[in-house]
C-alpha cells in the first residue's frame, strides 16, 4: 500500500511522498500552504493573497500555473470544489495533527493518567519560520497562543494528578515561548506546592516578580500571591483566601 502524501510546515516547509521529499517551487510551496492551512479556500481569496499586487486576471493565470505544476499522483494533492480549491483528503498536514492535540488538552483540561507529554506541545516549532507574509505571521500567532493554552491546561491538569515533575516540565515550556505571561509561572508555583517545595515556589514567584519590575513596572496579580499565602508565606498587604 504506497504511503500517504505528508506536509510539513512546522519547523520547515517540507512534502513527502511514498516518503520521499518533493521538490516544489516557491510559489507552489506558498499555494500548498496557504490551501492546507485553510483546507477550504475559493480561488478569488487565494489568487489575491498570493499575488496581490498584479491584477485578478493576472493573478487567477498565475495560480492555474502554479497548479498545474504541483506534482500528481494517484489523486491531485488540491482538487477543484466549485470555484473553491480543498487539499486532498489523503494529504497528511502536521499543523492539523498539532492543533488537534492541543484542542484535545484543553477542551480536557489535559491528558488521562496514563499517558506522557505530548510531544507535539513541547517542541514549539514555529509554523514557516522565515516567511514574513502577512497570512503566516497571522497563523503562527494563533498556533502560538494555542501551544500556550495548552501547556498551561497540561501542566494545570498534570498537578491535579500528582504529576508534579511533568507538571514542571510543561510549564517551563511555557516560560520559555512567553517569559512574561504569568499563567504559566502560576503552573510551574503550583507544581513546586504539590511537592511541597514551598522555598522553590517562593523563589520562583520572587524571580517572575523581579523580571515584572523591571520590564513591566508592575507586580504578579494578587491571585498568584495568594497561592503561596495559602501555603503560610506572607507577603505584605496579601492574605490567604
Amino acid at each position: 500500500m504506497s504511503s500517504p502524501p505528508e506536509l510539513r510546515l512546522l519547523g520547515h516547509f517540507q512534502l513527502e511522498w511514498q516518503a520521499e521529499p518533493v521538490e516544489l517551487c516557491r510559489n507552489g510551496q506558498r499555494l500548498l500552504a496557504f490551501v492546507a492551512l485553510r483546507r477550504h479556500v475559493s480561488r478569488t481569496v487565494l489568487a489575491g493573497t498570493l499575488w496581490p499586487e498584479v491584477t485578478e486576471e493576472h493573478a487567477r493565470g498565475s495560480l492555474r500555473t502554479t497548479l498545474w505544476k504541483l506534482p500528481r499522483g494517484e489523486q491531485p494533492l488540491i482538487r477543484c470544489s466549485g470555484d473553491s480549491l480543498v487539499t486532498a483528503d489523503a494529504l497528511h498536514v502536521d499543523v492539523h495533527a498539532f492543533t488537534e492535540t492541543a484542542l484535545d488538552v484543553v477542551q480536557r483540561c489535559g491528558p488521562p493518567v496514563t499517558t506522557g507529554l505530548p510531544q507535539g506541545l513541547l517542541r514549539g516549532e514555529d509554523l514557516l519560520p522565515g516567511w514574513d507574509e502577512e497570512w503566516v505571521r497571522l497563523e503562527r500567532e494563533r498556533l502560538r497562543q494555542l501551544r500556550l493554552h495548552a501547556l498551561d491546561a497540561l501542566a494545570e491538569a498534570l498537578v491535579r494528578e500528582g504529576r508534579p515533575a511533568l507538571a514542571l516540565e510543561a510549564a517551563w515550556e511555557s516560560v520559555r515561548t512567553e517569559p512574561l505571561r504569568e499563567s504559566a509561572h502560576r503552573a510551574a508555583v503550583s507544581a513546586h506546592l504539590a511537592e511541597g517545595n514551598l522555598n522553590e515556589a517562593v523563589r520562583h514567584y520572587r524571580s517572575y516578580q523581579r523580571l515584572l519590575r523591571e520590564e513591566l513596572g508592575v507586580e504578579p496579580s494578587p491571585r498568584f500571591t495568594r497561592m503561596l499565602a495559602r501555603h503560610g508565606w506572607r507577603s505584605p498587604g496579601v492574605t490567604p483566601d
